[in-house]
């Protein structure tokens, strides 16, 4: 038996849109990052970009559970000392959703190269249902066990 490893000219990107209206966000954030990943194909390679395109679309609809649309807050530094900036989930969702999935989803990848390439490079995040990206003609995913009851 032999490892298997990926090389560049096995690898096949495909686009995949999800509509994030009702879904829960963590649940959505995990699913996204292991397609990012690639971990759904039977060529993952840990240290080869794998991973497939995700276009993620009504962002602004995304839910959350408990009492984290009251108490979830979104933390940044300035730059200058004892500036440090906390924005709470409500306003960062009325002013830009896009971020709340891109950050749920950064925190689920590899704090490397590959996984900040994949984040920047291979996930697009829109607030509302329309996307500039038809002539990827992506497949449209849906995981109808992590909508919100």
């Amino acid at each position: 038996m032999k490892t298997y490893s990926a090389t560049p000219k096995d690898i096949e990107h495909r686009w995949y849109v999800v509509d994030a209206s009702g879904m829960v966000l963590g649940r959505l954030a995990t699913e996204v990052a292991k397609i990012l990943r690639g971990k759904h194909k039977p060529v993952f390679t840990p240290h080869m970009d794998t991973g497939d395109f995700v276009i993620v679309i009504n962002a602004a609809k995304v839910k959350v559970t408990g009492r984290k649309a009251e108490q979830k807050q979104y933390f940044r530094h300035t730059g200058y000392m004892g500036h440090e900036l906390y924005t709470p989930f409500a306003k960062m969702l009325a002013t830009h959703p896009e971020r709340i999935i891109e950050k749920a989803v950064h925190g689920m990848l590899p704090k490397n190269a590959l996984g900040r390439g994949k984040l920047r490079t291979k996930l697009r995040v829109y607030a509302g249902a329309e996307h500039p990206h038809t002539a990827q003609q992506p497949t449209p995913l849906t995981f109808p066990s992590l909508e919100a009851k």
